[in-house]
């Protein structure tokens, strides 16, 4: 049985990042990038496709864990019956090739440990030769070199199963375990092993606490904000300011289902609120980093923009199928790669153009060719607003006239003529003042149901979609607009246990516009963009209590999926989520 999603906590060293469950088994990592093929993907079938186990030798959940405060530095605590050990796990960040260390302290009497580590490159799925040298085992397939360095005797059960290392700590000792990767036709020791643990433990340490004590917020969610900001940085791939959606691919929105996405890519919906997140927070250097991959990202013609890049800027994302994976709780296809980068979505024109514009209120540097990007686009989107679209959530049924893309082609509009003002540059002006008129009535007409008092989904239809709630803060309408308080009550209707769905279900428990079978769970994102459009519309107490149930469903070391299950009381979607806790530090920010 896999671990549920909630029992997984994660160390990055801001290139990749590596999955840790309540058992001390790493069974998810990515190496050398985010986006590279799993090694360990224990997490997406069985132990077979490659796990890394520190523990007692009598298995079972740990004691407690927790991250050291205001760290990325994972300690694990595990008591028997002859003694109590601490496992602390961390990733150095990066500055020649990935590395995770483990260091086991023994804190009271005696406890026999074990290290067990079954590598399988390709996915999971391919058996790597394993050799041992004088001072580490190494674990080579294709390009691929993995070392492993322990502070004893390391044993090779068999070539095809386990790397095992059995060691006793006692109270007062501590040893310590290194993993790294490296190009396989690079024959030399990889650096980060030769460091002492004791070492790059400290360093890392001062690194994150340095980096959390920049934060501006100091309301009464403090802790979950730090939390938060620092999951979004360990998200983020340091060589190109590139922020991935979520370090894991196919973790199901339906346990059983077919909802499993590949989310190691960066995508262009919600560019403004990482902005704004980042810049609020005090992290001017990374929201400048992330506006800089953007604007590269999006380099060539408009009509070749795209909703997700590659951690590089990469457009190419070929989704394919893993069949060899059983899936999540055998949740299949297991998928790599997003099929999205070939969706028409209407909404990312006005993405890129609310962050140019926040950037630039901002103070920060913009490209000397940013005004031609900004002419480009708008001229691509007059001329294309009025079609069908996949709107913001990507589905993969036919394409509609959605309501959240048309009032995204009017952020587009109206943050241009807006930068236009602040550079002076009135020339198109007139043209893009009567496409952001048009816009506005056409959606006020065509996107508003008289019947229910709410804006819908999409034209012609009765369904509600959440990605409403955004109008006020979009500046579409003002929040004390009656048509934008009648959307927020009506919202109710996709309330389920407390949280929100991003749209609502037909009578079988599946959703009627996505093309795809099955139910998911809750939207964190849109509860709490829920929980924002409360208290603009006045209800603090309401929107308080819908933020505190958000922060009631972190797990136990403060992170959040995608998706919540009510029903199930479980997380569900890939995790943790960088949406969900970009959501959630902004609606600190707003009610604070």
């Amino acid at each position: 049985m896999n671990l549920p999603i909630e029992d997984y906590a994660l160390i990055s060293d801001l290139e990749t990042a590596a999955m840790v469950g309540r058992n001390g088994s790493i069974d998810w990592l990515c190496l050398p990038r985010f986006d590279s093929p799993a090694c360990l993907a224990a997490l997406l079938g069985t132990e077979d496709n490659g796990f890394w186990r520190v523990s007692p030798v009598a298995r079972g959940p740990c004691a407690s864990r927790a991250y050291r405060p205001d760290t990325l530095v994972l300690e694990t605590q595990w008591e028997s019956d002859t003694g109590t050990a601490r496992v602390t796990d961390f990733m150095p960040p990066r500055t020649e090739v990935p590395c995770i260390v483990r260091v086991v302290d023994g804190l009271s009497g005696s406890v026999s440990m074990r290290s067990e580590l079954r590598l399988r490159f390709h996915h999971g799925r391919v058996v790597p030769w394993i050799r041992d040298t004088d001072s580490c085992t190494v674990a080579v397939a294709g390009p691929d070199a993995v070392w492993l360095s322990a502070d004893g005797p390391v044993r090779t059960l068999d070539p095809e199963d386990s790397t095992i290392f059995d060691f006793t700590v006692t109270a007062g000792h501590r040893l310590a375990l290194r993993l790294a990767w490296s190009p396989s036709h690079l024959p030399e020791l990889p650096a980060p092993l030769c460091v002492p643990a004791e070492t790059v433990l400290k360093e890392t340490g001062d690194f994150w606490r340095h980096w959390a004590g920049q934060c501006r917020y100091q309301g009464p969610w403090r802790d979950a904000v730090v939390r938060s900001l620092i999951t979004l940085k360990a998200l983020t791939y340091a060589p190109t300011g590139g922020i991935v959606a979520a370090p894991t691919t196919s973790l199901p929105g339906c346990l059983g289902g077919e909802r499993n996405w590949d989310y190691r890519f960066c995508w262009l919906r919600d560019s403004t609120r990482t902005l704004s997140c980042l810049l609020r927070s005090g992290y001017r250097d990374e929201a400048t980093a992330w506006l800089d991959w953007l604007v590269r990202a999006i380099a060539g013609a408009p009509a070749d923009l795209q909703t997700v890049y590659g951690v590089g800027g990469q457009r190419l994302l070929p989704e394919t199928e893993a069949p060899w994976l059983a899936g999540y709780e055998g949740s299949r296809p297991v998928r790599f790669g997003n099929s999205a980068v070939s969706q028409f979505q209407l909404e990312v024109y006005g993405e890129v153009m609310d962050a140019l514009h926040l950037s630039l209120r901002a103070g920060i540097p913009m490209p000397a060719h940013m005004w031609s990007l900004v002419e480009a686009l708008m001229g691509h989107l007059r001329r294309h607003w009025r079609g069908s679209d996949q709107g913001l959530w990507q589905v993969r049924g036919p394409r509609r006239q959605f309501v959240h893309s048309k009032v995204m082609a009017w952020v587009a509009a109206d943050r241009a003529l807006r930068m236009g003002k602040l550079l002076g540059r009135n020339g198109s002006s007139g043209k893009w003042r009567a496409m952001r008129d048009e816009v506005h009535g056409e959606v006020c007409r065509e996107g508003w149901d008289t019947e229910q008092g709410t804006f819908v989904q999409s034209y012609g239809s009765s369904a509600l979609d959440a990605s409403a709630l955004l109008i006020p803060r979009l500046g579409f309408l003002p929040a004390q607009d009656e048509r934008v308080r009648g959307t927020v009550r009506a919202m109710r209707e996709l309330e389920h246990g407390g949280f929100v769905r991003r749209y609502a279900l037909d009578g079988r428990g599946a959703h009627r516009v996505d093309g795809m079978h099955g139910s998911e769970g809750a939207f964190v994102s849109c509860s709490l963009w829920y929980a924002d459009a409360l208290a603009e519309t006045g209800h603090r107490e309401q929107a308080r209590e819908a933020f505190e149930r958000v922060l009631a469903v972190r797990n136990d070391v403060g992170l959040l999926s995608e998706q919540w299950d009510p029903d199930a009381g479980r997380q569900l979607g890939n995790a943790p989520q960088a949406f969900s806790h970009i959501a959630l530090v902004e609606t600190a920010f707003a009610l604070s």
